[in-house]
């Protein structure tokens, strides 16, 4: 049983051994540390899918909330600089949580519909924004603040880490993190036990953009440009990841360590397979079919719902 539960990091303890046997260039130090640092940015993305979904919910938004970062991050910068733009950048992603999250909690609606409506909405704002072409960093030195490393991990790594760490506390440790899984179970007998069901709900929506934002504003940083398509279908590759960590669909039940596992276990399979030369379709099949595994087991089994 305690297998079951850990499936992740076989998945993730498989993998490494299938790429580290098929590429000599996998398990080097540059290539993992490489890995680790692309993993980020859809891992703060999974982060806050992770919240969301334990209370039963769904962000399809946080694609187009992270090109939004992207875009204001490096578009502002010109006219009010550096650090007032990377603020802004990340107020427009909890604003975008907040007004998803307002939404849901006024209108009744599911979450799904919500968030792919904000999905098409922003997006067309950052084209808008972007005059359908990729913005350049004047500033060079903006570039710069990602380029700090301690050993062989990146500071883009660090930071989701750091954010994978707090967020798994908050969680298990503190009365919002423990009454968002009872939202999440049932969300009635919640509200009957005088959890404020609607509040925690925004909250983590909140939280969600932001996290969008932060990884937009740290992928600007890194390309030293933003793409009006920057983070297109990654909320996609969030929920897989979140998914393939056990948290489930349904709300109740999740990990942020697991969710990091399944990050993780994404990252491998992408960047073997690319060291492998396979052509795009067929990672897109292997994802797939990783997916498809993952429920089937966790179906079967059961596995994955434990916090």
């Amino acid at each position: 049983m305690l297998l079951a539960e850990q499936h992740i990091w076989v998945f993730l303890g498989l993998s490494l051994l299938l790429f580290s046997l098929a590429s000599p260039y996998f398990l080097t130090l540059n290539n993992m540390s490489n890995l680790l640092t692309q993993a980020a940015f859809i891992g703060l993305l999974a982060i806050g899918m992770t919240l969301v979904m334990i209370n039963g919910e769904i962000d399809l938004s946080v694609g187009a909330t992270l090109a939004l970062a992207c875009a204001l991050a490096v578009g502002l910068q010109s006219s009010i600089g550096v650090w007032p733009a990377i603020f802004v950048a990340l107020c427009s992603g909890a604003v975008m949580g907040l007004i998803n999250g307002t939404l849901l909690a006024l209108s009744g609606m599911h979450s799904f519909i919500i968030t792919l409506g904000a999905l098409i909405g922003i997006r067309g704002i950052v084209f808008i924004y972007t005059g359908e072409s990729a913005l350049m960093v004047e500033d060079f030195s903006y570039t710069e603040i990602v380029e700090v490393y301690l050993g062989p991990v990146s500071l883009t790594a660090l930071i989701f880490l750091g954010f994978a760490a707090f967020f798994q506390w908050m969680l298990t440790c503190t009365k919002h993190g423990r009454e968002a899984f009872a939202v999440g179970d049932n969300a009635k007998s919640a509200h009957e036990a005088g959890i404020r069901v609607k509040r925690h709900k925004v909250i983590n929506f909140v939280l969600c953009g932001t996290l969008a934002a932060i990884a937009g504003v740290l992928l600007s940083m890194r390309l030293g440009t933003a793409e009006p398509n920057a983070g297109k279908i990654w909320e996609l590759w969030a929920i897989i990841a979140v998914v393939l960590g056990g948290t489930r669909l349904q709300g109740g039940w999740g990990s942020v360590w697991k969710t990091v596992g399944g990050v993780l276990t994404l990252a491998v399979l992408r960047n073997g397979l690319s060291l492998l030369n396979t052509p795009n379709y067929i990672e897109l099949m292997v994802m797939g079919a990783v997916l498809v595994l993952a429920l089937v087991i966790d179906k079967v089994l059961g596995f994955g719902h434990s916090k």
